[in-house]
């Protein structure tokens, strides 16, 4: 056999997010958030991307999964116990601010909200898995949003600045890994997720998100130097949502415009939090955009001494632009627009499936910034059957899952420092984009179902035992257990 290309130490695990996992969205002092209040189905995209969300629940004309999800908050033990099985040295989770926070801008954090996940780490060590957390993931508490107006307002600085302050004294002896905003970039298409404001109209959105995103930066930055002054040892990453973009053709115009494109939507937040300054290809994006942000003294410092240690990034597609594209060219599947790309295939929500793109991705984000990268979200969204015999037999994700991670072999042999990989949705949940149980990821079968319907009961997919030899193999084996 080959020598494997993954290093020795290599980080392999899953990825979940609080607001699609934990349910419980009104038990142990936890107060409301975004993702509470965001129904389910097909409103859910319409609304991320509609200026006027009021932020207030409907229950007579919608469901919102997200209140119960798949109930790890009361069946944690039990989900860490299987991750473990596979072999998991790693497990990407995320605190959800309105545990610790109820309103967020409380002067003392809530005990029970701290006392919870201080059990789910003690679970992950126990099972000698390291756990990587996410300071903020699309869940920004709702009082924050109505009183405040989210990331618009300055004062959510401090106000996370605090949050901040709280979990790295709190989990000083139990966390390293640190990541701080979830797919900060995402923001510039859905400013809702990741910035927790519904866009005052379509002629404000982009300067109102990237005056957010500014708040960011600063919030990023100071998360960064306190994580280092109270944890010397910690380790604390940006995390970008990654779709390396093509240009249709050859032709000069469409390459440029790919370029453009590109450049604002993955490198810009990346160029802020990792080089620890504004791009000066943004000064004329500004400007040809009426965006005219408002700083204060000493934000281009801080921003400047608060770079991060490591790259993390999401990648489920790539993106195919052209300048002057026509309604009917433009791909309605693909979650970041741009062409249908004629050389690819789609998942059964739409998104092109594009291995190679990953590399490309790795590749550039290394070329570009020298430090280490991790790969926290990658998966396959799919319609699973449960079989008369009770097994799901997702060849499909295994297919997908193998070609991928073949992908970052390649890059790893590329010279990219590649150091760690958490497959999304380890285990199934509420998909963000669609709010449905149905677009299931999950290497772990999850007994929910869109009608509300479901005894939560877990069951091992095919692809459990396909990651545990993956794992198991440090990506040597990619075919399967032996026998198969």
């Amino acid at each position: 056999m080959s020598r494997s290309s993954f290093p020795e130490g290599f980080l392999w695990g899953g990825a979940i997010a609080a607001n699609q996992v934990e349910g419980a969205y009104q038990e142990g002092g936890k107060g409301l958030n975004l993702a509470d209040v965001l129904p389910g189905g097909k409103a859910r995209l319409r609304l991320l991307t509609e200026p006027g969300f009021n932020f207030e629940m409907d229950r007579d004309t919608y469901t919102y999964p997200n209140h119960e999800a798949i109930d790890f908050y009361h069946n944690y033990k039990e989900d860490i116990a299987l991750f473990a099985e596979m072999g998991f040295n790693v497990f990407r989770l995320s605190i959800a601010w309105s545990r610790i926070f109820p309103n967020g801008d409380e002067k003392e954090p809530n005990e029970e909200g701290l006392a919870f996940y201080d059990r789910v780490f003690d679970e992950l060590q126990k099972h000698g898995i390291e756990p990587l957390v996410t300071i903020s993931h699309y869940e920004t508490p709702l009082h924050l949003i109505k009183e405040y107006g989210g990331w618009k307002n300055r004062k959510l600085v401090d106000f996370f600045e605090r949050y901040v302050t709280v979990l790295f004294n709190r989990y000083k002896d139990k966390v390293k890994y640190w990541l701080t905003f979830n797919e900060i970039n995402g923001a510039v298409h859905f400013p809702l997720f990741g910035l927790g404001f519904s866009a005052t109209s379509e002629e404000t959105r982009l300067q109102e998100t990237f005056q957010g995103l500014h708040h960011q930066f600063v919030a990023s930055a100071k998360a960064v130097q306190i994580g280092h002054d109270i944890i010397p040892d910690s380790r604390i990453g940006c995390m970008l949502l990654y779709a390396p973009t093509y240009s249709y053709d050859s032709n000069p115009e469409n390459v440029m415009h790919a370029l453009e494109e590109g450049r604002i939507f993955n490198f810009l937040c990346g160029d802020v939090q990792i080089r620890g300054a504004y791009p000066r290809y943004s000064t004329r994006y500004f400007e040809e955009n009426d965006i005219d942000i408002e700083m204060e003294e000493g934000d281009l410092q801080t921003i400047a001494e608060g770079t991060v240690d490591f790259i993390s990034l999401s990648y489920y597609m790539s993106r195919t632009e052209k300048k002057d594209k026509t309604a009917e060219e433009a791909s309605s599947g693909n979650l970041i627009q741009g062409v249908k790309n004629p050389f690819l295939a789609a998942s059964d929500w739409g998104w092109e499936i594009d291995p190679t793109g990953l590399r490309i991705a790795l590749n550039e984000l290394y070329d570009r910034y020298q430090l280490p990268l991790m790969v926290v979200e990658n998966g396959l969204g799919a319609y699973d059957k449960l079989e008369e015999d009770g097994s799901i037999q997702d060849d499909y994700r295994i297919d997908y899952l193998k070609n991928h991670i073949q992908a970052m072999k390649e890059a790893v042999r590329d010279g990219v420092d590649l150091i760690g990989y958490t497959a999304w949705g380890c285990i199934d949940l509420v998909s963000a984009s669609s709010g449905q149980y149905a677009k299931r990821y999950g290497f772990i079968y999850v007994d929910k179902h869109d009608d509300g319907s479901g005894t939560q009961e877990r069951r091992r997919k095919k692809s459990f035992y396909w990651y545990q030899d993956v794992i198991r193999t440090n990506g040597e084996n990619l075919e399967g257990p032996a026998g198969e």
